[in-house]
């Protein structure tokens, strides 16, 4: 039998894949405007919201407990959700900072993160609950 949490951590992961979609397309984009820089950063937020929320949901439809973004991450990694947990961490940084952050050259360098380092992480978990998904 199906329990509620599991039907919520597969509810989540639909919108998790169109953001995940989202975010693929706009990091696709050669030369990007200030308007599709500011795309990608919004979905890189949402993307990485939903990331953290569907860890959540998944660890705890295994019994975990989660109570923050930062445990969700350090129990995902724990358990092989994901792989490289520092660097997810520094992305859960940057992602905070993304929300108040106004200037240039911090957007720059947060989208050349996004494009190197955490659209990767990303991928991996999407990848991998993709197969939990399907099983």
């Amino acid at each position: 039998m199906v329990n509620k949490k599991e039907i919520r951590w597969k509810q989540r992961f639909f919108n998790f894949e169109k953001a995940f979609n989202l975010l693929a397309r706009t990091l696709n984009i050669k030369s990007p405007s200030e308007a599709e820089k500011g795309g990608v950063v919004q979905f890189y937020e949402v993307c990485f919201e939903l990331s953290w929320k569907i860890m959540k949901d998944y660890l705890e439809s295994e019994g975990y407990i989660v109570k923050s973004p930062k445990q969700a991450i350090k129990l995902a990694f724990q358990t092989e959700l994901i792989s490289d947990g520092e660097t997810w961490l520094s992305a859960l940084e940057d992602r905070n900072l993304t929300a108040h952050t106004y200037d240039e050259a911090t957007t720059d360098a947060i989208i050349n993160k996004i494009r190197n380092s955490y659209f990767g992480l990303i991928e991996g978990l999407f990848n991998k609950l993709k197969v939990i998904n399907e099983q």
